[in-house]
């Protein structure tokens, strides 16, 4: 299998137009074009990534397929926003965990933008249930995730991050030590870095280094709803 050498040019190129012409008959027009500069390029992506990720957890699923795979639908959800155009304008991967049914699962995942380029690991805006039984293993572990939060490759990329409550949650003592993180409804440690990257061969070690740097928070956080890693 040949090592996954960058996006192809038209890939940024791409999306940068679909902004511009965010409707149906454009897209339709473009839709080989899709296939051949963002569909089949990230399907090459996550195979080249897929025993990278093995090798960090095999609990975590590197999927190709253009449509039920890793790789997010290019639809955008409309039914409850203001903003009725159709398309996402970035690209989006998430290998999940195994035992994720949707985008709220813990797992590692790239975003891909002709403006914004992150990828890392975490978990995104998981349920009530979930999101409460993270915050109470937090609580009960504290040592542990100062380790984590505390260790030099997650404050080289700006600490664990994710939105917050205004105030404490309810049940939490508003002076523990780790209140700031146990105010938050996602937990995630993410890595920036110049869209250009994506177009050469050294992008598939800058994600794979991310996600080892996410690997403890993801850990942590899968040991939390007692799943495996």
């Amino acid at each position: 299998m040949a090592e996954f050498g960058g996006f192809p040019e038209d890939f940024f190129v791409f999306l940068q137009e679909l902004k511009d012409n965010n409707n149906r008959d454009w897209f339709n027009t473009n839709k080989n074009r899709y296939y051949e500069s963002v569909v089949n390029p990230i399907g090459a992506f996550i195979v080249s990534i897929a025993p990278r990720l093995k090798k960090i957890s095999r609990h975590y699923i590197a999927d190709p397929k253009p449509h039920g795979g890793s790789m997010f639908r290019i639809y955008r959800d409309t039914r409850f926003s203001k903003d009725k155009s159709p398309y996402k304008t970035h690209a989006g991967v998430q290998f999940r965990h195994e035992a994720g049914k949707n985008a709220h699962a813990p797992g590692f995942y790239v975003h891909l933008a002709d403006d914004e380029l992150v990828f890392g690991g975490g978990i995104w805006q998981p349920p009530g249930p979930q999101l409460n039984r993270i915050r109470e293993y937090i609580a009960d572990n504290s040592r542990s995730w100062a380790r984590i939060r505390n260790a030099t490759k997650v404050k080289e990329v700006g600490g664990i991050k994710g939105d917050s409550l205004k105030r404490p949650p309810q049940g939490f003592d508003a002076q523990h030590v780790h209140i700031e993180d146990l105010k938050r409804k996602s937990f995630y440690v993410m890595t920036e870095a110049s869209p250009e990257i994506a177009l050469k061969p050294g992008f598939i070690d800058e994600v794979t280094e991310a996600f080892r740097r996410a690997a403890p928070l993801t850990r942590f956080i899968t040991g939390a709803l007692d799943l495996p890693f």
